[in-house]
């Protein structure tokens, strides 16, 4: 499997279809009204600031893992993706070597204004949030968990959806309701918790642990719901080896936490431009999202 871009895509334009979105990775496009192209750039963000280095192959690697994980989820809820080859839908042939692999036809859908988290493990911002009020957004839990403890249960932790720049925001379970209805919510959190276990079982029997991720939805007009731009890959979920897996401290995890950890070395106030990655950490994140792609997608431990 190719997992090389022939150059790294940090921003694209596609002539003769109109650009309605750039995401902090993905470039959308419409191609009419049922249809959209998505580019999954080699762009990467860090404290939501999009850096100026892209990371080269990262987008085709980002899409191959989604597309593998569409497929296997499929008979939990359907997605976005359309079986429509890439060529017939470019007006300009000559877009196609540069969107080869990193990009997909997808069904145009209206985005739920939600992002839906699932935690399995107390890490990161619900470490914080333990730790301050005894709670992961508002559901309490056992005292004395420790930093990268597998939680009791899972936990359903929705945010709203920032713009580029700005930070997600977490929100109850309540304001879900409020936003969307209390069906559409019940469905959005049940499909999230069903393909979170459904992918920490396949991660699992592959040494990988998924300690949290988050997804997307959106409806058609008849009111289906669809799983919609990337999942579970190293830029939406939190992926440990589970070799290196210990409770009482932060795992080392299959993304872009190298970078982080680089950043946060440095004398930066985390705001708009980044700054400029050395040679060795951009080579260092690519290993990564390749290896986390080798693992996913290959055959169990042992098989």
């Amino acid at each position: 499997m190719n997992t090389h871009a022939p150059a790294a895509v940090h921003t694209t334009a596609i002539g003769g279809l109109t650009r309605i979105h750039q995401g902090k990775v993905r470039d959308v496009y419409a191609i009419d009204g049922q249809r959209l192209l998505i580019v999954a750039t080699d762009r990467l963000s860090a404290f939501d600031v999009v850096l100026p280095d892209p990371i080269p192959g990262k987008g085709v690697v980002l899409n191959q893992i989604s597309n593998f994980w569409f497929g296997l989820t499929s008979h939990i809820i359907p997605n976005h993706l359309l079986p429509v080859p890439l060529a017939s839908v470019l007006p300009n042939a000559a877009d196609l070597p540069m969107l080869e692999g990193r990009s997909v036809v997808a069904r145009r859908l209206k985005a739920l204004p939600v992002e839906a988290v699932v935690r399995g493990y107390l890490i990161g911002s619900g470490w914080k949030d333990y730790q301050a009020t005894g709670a992961v957004c508002g559901i309490t839990l056992p005292a004395g968990l420790r930093q990268a403890e597998k939680l009791p249960q899972v936990l359903f932790t929705p945010a709203t959806k920032a713009a580029v720049g700005d930070h997600d925001e977490n929100i109850s379970y309540a304001e879900v309701e409020r936003l969307i209805g209390p069906a559409l919510a019940a469905r959005v959190r049940d499909s999230a918790i069903a393909l979170y276990r459904f992918a920490s079982e396949h991660a699992a029997q592959r040494g990988i642990l998924i300690a949290d991720t988050k997804f997307e939805f959106g409806l058609d007009t008849d009111g289906t719901l669809y799983l919609i731009d990337e999942a579970l890959t190293p830029d939406s979920s939190r992926f440990w080896p589970m070799e290196s897996y210990r409770v009482g401290i932060s795992p080392p995890s299959f993304d872009k936490q190298y970078v982080r950890d680089y950043l946060e070395t440095l004398d930066w106030n985390k705001c708009a431009p980044g700054p400029r990655l050395p040679a060795e950490v951009i080579e260092h994140t690519a290993q990564k999202y390749r290896e986390a792609l080798r693992l996913i997608t290959g055959p169990a431990a042992g098989g």
